[in-house]
């Protein structure tokens, strides 16, 4: 299976690779610079310069894109808006790192985690224009994609441990009461999906048990 990981250099971008690697996929990086993942292949390209024929020969790609400058938050949209727009009609399937923040805080789905009196300022604008970019794929007609969304606290430095479920639209709980995954289980769960090709045109979440 031969997939493409878009800002593999980036801190999930690189346990993607990894991840993917050991599980004996075939991995190409998608970097604007020196690829720095352990792929051995790399198309080096902004984006936002990517085109349909960039892509068109893998079976899945996974968007690892990250902007966190507040005078380009919108890039969060507008990068999912273009991979759409170059990936419509193809069986390339989409695989895209979500965020927390749209997830839903009860059981009627009206409140999202972004909407709720905790949740802080400073990440409402990166949150909404991720929220927006999900909202697009899901009104998209032409394109295969999942969205993976991970817990509310994603811990870059913790370990893997494989003690992760699945989820839907619904912000979930573990045991001990709290909402937590880690770069590297969430790397595992990815590539999970992506091997089972099981869920299509769905967002998804993913927490450690």
């Amino acid at each position: 299976m031969k997939i493409a990981v878009i800002a593999a250099n980036g801190k999930s971008g690189q346990r993607i690779v990894e991840e993917a690697l050991s599980n004996g996929l075939d991995v190409t990086a998608i970097v604007r610079k020196e690829n720095r993942s352990k792929a051995n292949q790399a198309i080096i390209k902004d984006i936002f310069d990517l085109t349909a024929e960039d892509l068109s020969s893998f079976d899945a790609v996974v968007d690892a894109f990250g902007m966190f400058d507040p005078n380009h938050l919108d890039q969060h949209y507008t990068s999912i808006k273009h991979l759409i727009e170059i990936l419509s009609g193809s069986k390339t399937r989409l695989y895209v790192v979500g965020g927390a923040g749209s997830l839903y805080v009860d059981n009627n789905m009206s409140v999202q985690l972004k909407d709720t009196p905790d949740f802080p300022d400073a990440f409402k604008p990166l949150a909404e224009s991720m929220s927006r970019g999900l909202e697009l794929l899901k009104s998209s007609k032409n394109i295969h994609w999942v969205y993976i969304s991970p817990a509310a606290d994603f811990d870059s430095e913790g370990p893997k441990t494989n003690d992760y479920a699945f989820a839907g639209e619904q912000l979930m709980i573990n045991a001990e009461g709290k909402s937590y995954i880690s770069y590297a289980d969430y790397a595992s769960a990815l590539v999970e999906q992506i091997k089972s090709s099981s869920i299509d045109k769905k967002r998804i979440s993913v927490y450690k048990k």
